[in-house]
């Protein structure tokens, strides 16, 4: 595919995809802090089959807010259902996912260091991962797991372990956050399409025909969207981990990914349990106290030269050499990467002052957060690393 094009449909559906994700969880945010805040209404409401109210004031006036124990005694004329936002989110995602690590396999998903695939070896494994999770979550979902929540979440944190380290040792890094990323995703737009919305719709119908509604639906329904809740985070820091390689650049980045799924839960149960009024700021500050822990932990290796090494001269030469061998394939006027055609960043590596002038980038990029090059596609060396830190220590000569 041309590049330009690539390059477009790459904003488009990047951009659609934000906008339906922040339409998608906006929505569940709000739904489930309203349910949690809804309180008992007035008899005279009770007496209508009300369960609970709210009153709100937004955007210059006063909302009032009911829900029914189960539905309504008639149906009203004009019923708001909530199903596009994931749809359209799971769609623009998987179009994006498509795009960018299947069509552009080779760049972004396949990883000679960590396993020799084709293409279309990687796009089978990539689909067969969220058909195989997705599976394991309904099969699970669909028993009486259901019922015990702490159980269920167990089995499920294992089965996310299990797919973490199984992914990075096939894909990129990257590819193996981003897998991860749209199994959730996937689990989630299915718990509106095999869960939610089936049990709106048998709702819908039976005040339609007159008939009670089995609890049974609604109940089935609130579990699902209880999950969502939790997955919201966890997903949404999977979906930008691109801009975090210290993470997914670790040895352990399965385990750092596992981490992070149970750090972020833990700060979406505080949220919850207030809404519900029960203030509980350990949650916080434990979930503060191991992002900090955690942060310690994956600290990338200190490339700073020892006082001996100092005294060492450096040879420019040396260092233009690694900068054109590893660097200027990308980072140049005219690119000979197949993929980046035009320098990322427009930082550019062409000339000796220029190399001088992006020292403190190259510092950032490629020594303290070693994420450069891009998935280390042209095999630079730690003790090429070490001889640009050493460089970049001694103010960068160019002389």
């Amino acid at each position: 595919m041309d590049p330009y094009i690539t390059e477009w449909l790459n904003l488009i559906l990047r951009f659609a995809h934000l906008i339906t994700g922040i339409a998608w969880i906006g929505a569940s945010f709000y739904f489930v802090w309203l349910d949690n805040h809804l309180e008992k209404p007035p008899a005279w409401k009770e007496e209508k089959g009300i369960k609970g109210d709210l009153w709100a004031i937004h955007g210059g006036g006063f909302y009032e807010v009911a829900k029914y124990k189960l539905a309504p005694p008639q149906m009203p004329q004009t019923l708001h259902w909530f199903k596009w936002e994931a749809y359209t989110t799971w769609i623009t995602g998987f179009l994006l996912l498509s795009l960018m690590f299947y069509v552009g396999a080779e760049s972004y998903l396949i990883d000679k260091r960590v396993a020799d695939l084709t293409q279309m070896q990687a796009v089978a494994i990539g689909l067969g991962s969220i058909v195989f999770g997705v599976g394991c979550y309904e099969v699970m979902v669909r028993t009486k797991l259901r019922e015990h929540g702490l159980l269920l979440g167990i089995l499920l944190l294992a089965l996310a372990t299990a797919l973490s380290y199984g992914l990075t040792q096939v894909f990129s890094a990257r590819g193996a956050y981003i897998h991860m990323g749209a199994i959730i995703g996937t689990i989630m737009a299915g718990n509106v399409f095999f869960g939610i919305m089936p049990s709106q719709r048998a709702l819908v119908k039976a005040v339609e025909e007159g008939t009670s509604p089995d609890p049974a639906y609604g109940l089935n329904a609130k579990v699902r969207s209880t999950h969502n809740t939790y997955t919201t985070l966890p997903i949404l820091f999977m979906m930008i981990s691109n801009h975090y390689p210290i993470t997914y650049n670790h040895e352990y980045n399965w385990l750092i990914l596992v981490a992070v799924i149970v750090i972020t839960a833990v700060i979406r149960q505080f949220f919850v349990l207030r809404h519900f009024g029960s203030n509980k700021p350990v949650l916080l500050a434990g979930a503060a106290a191991a992002i900090v822990v955690l942060a310690y932990l994956i600290a990338p290796k200190n490339l700073e030269p020892s006082a001996e090494q100092l005294q060492q001269g450096v040879d420019i030469t040396k260092v233009n050499t690694i900068i054109q061998s590893r660097c200027v394939t990308c980072h140049s006027a005219s690119p000979s990467d197949d993929v980046f055609k035009a320098a990322p960043g427009g930082v550019m590596f062409d000339e000796l002052t220029a190399i001088q002038q992006w020292a403190p980038r190259i510092k950032a990029r490629t020594i303290d957060a070693p994420d450069m090059p891009f998935m280390n596609k042209t095999q630079m060396t730690q003790d090429e690393r070490e001889y640009l830190a050493l460089w970049i220590a001694k103010g960068a000569p160019i002389h």
